[in-house]
């Protein structure tokens, strides 16, 4: 064997990243709960990293931040433990130093701030209108907005003999905002020609408006219980009850208003009474 090959050899990791993330944490006599709770990583995503299975994770963004946070929580060196990811992911190390993380996925310590401050200040901004339109129509009577449905007349009362009910407001399209209900939750935005609309972890309570220009814009996420919707200023819930990774999900505001409206089972989809006859 050539002494290239031997210096080769020598240099390869003894173990993988997540066989030296499991074997820290256990000299530190912590389990993987207490690592969830420390570094608020989902406890799935701490098993396949200690398994060594990063491919398994929904982008290269969520191995090496969540290996790095991990890395932290366990005192081993976080540049390190996300080399060794990179080595184990194939990527190309000597490039990559030179390229800047925009962000790591369940950092604490990156977890944006000034999202939460232009929240604040937005939510100010509306209480102060708010004010304003409720003490205007107190102190000036009649100053208010006309009702939108005239009165209907009494002919038509006397006829029925019911007065017409209330509408229900229902909508039908408008802007499309996804509201973060935690913090650290990471999105990423996208047209249909792949082309990113937006990409970062989210601060509890910071917006987004999904451009209204875009084409066929879409959602990529592995928290969607914790976006919430609104499609013209109206809420219509989030993408899913439970944590699941989803993506090339259209966030129109017509196909998230048809979303929110199918049926929350199989029990009305023709294709599923078929299946379930069959057998």
């Amino acid at each position: 064997m050539s002494e290239d090959s031997e210096l080769q050899e020598e240099q390869l990791p003894l173990e993988g990243a997540g066989q030296s993330l499991r074997r820290a944490r256990e000299g530190l006599g912590k389990s993987l709960e207490d690592i969830a709770g420390q570094t608020r990583i989902p406890m799935r995503h701490l098993n396949v990293i200690e398994e060594g299975n990063f491919s398994e994770l929904p982008a290269r963004t969520y191995a090496i931040g969540f290996s790095r946070t991990y890395a932290r929580a366990v005192g081993l060196d976080e540049k390190e433990i996300a080399e060794q990811v990179r080595y184990e992911l194939g990527e190309d190390t000597s490039s990559s130093r030179n390229v800047r993380e925009e962000f790591a996925p369940g950092d604490p310590a990156r977890l944006p701030s000034r999202g939460l401050a232009w929240f604040s200040a937005f939510a100010a901004i509306l209480l102060l209108v708010g004010g304003f339109a409720f003490f205007r129509g107190y102190f000036i009577p009649g100053s208010g907005p006309a009702p939108l449905q005239e009165d209907a007349p009494a002919e038509q009362v006397a006829e029925t003999g019911d007065a017409p009910g209330p509408e229900l407001a229902v909508p039908v399209g408008g802007e499309v905002v996804f509201t973060s209900l935690q913090d650290g939750v990471w999105v990423k935005f996208y047209d249909a020609d792949g082309e990113r609309l937006m990409e970062k972890q989210m601060a509890k309570g910071e917006a987004y408006t999904v451009p209204a220009a875009a084409n066929g814009p879409q959602v990529w996420t592995g928290q969607p219980e914790a976006l919430r919707i609104t499609v013209g200023g109206q809420a219509i819930g989030t993408l899913s009850d439970e944590s699941e990774i989803l993506r090339d999900i259209p966030v129109t505001a017509q196909a998230l208003l048809t979303r929110a409206n199918a049926p929350a089972n199989g029990a009305d989809d023709p294709s599923a009474t078929t299946a379930a006859s069959t057998n």
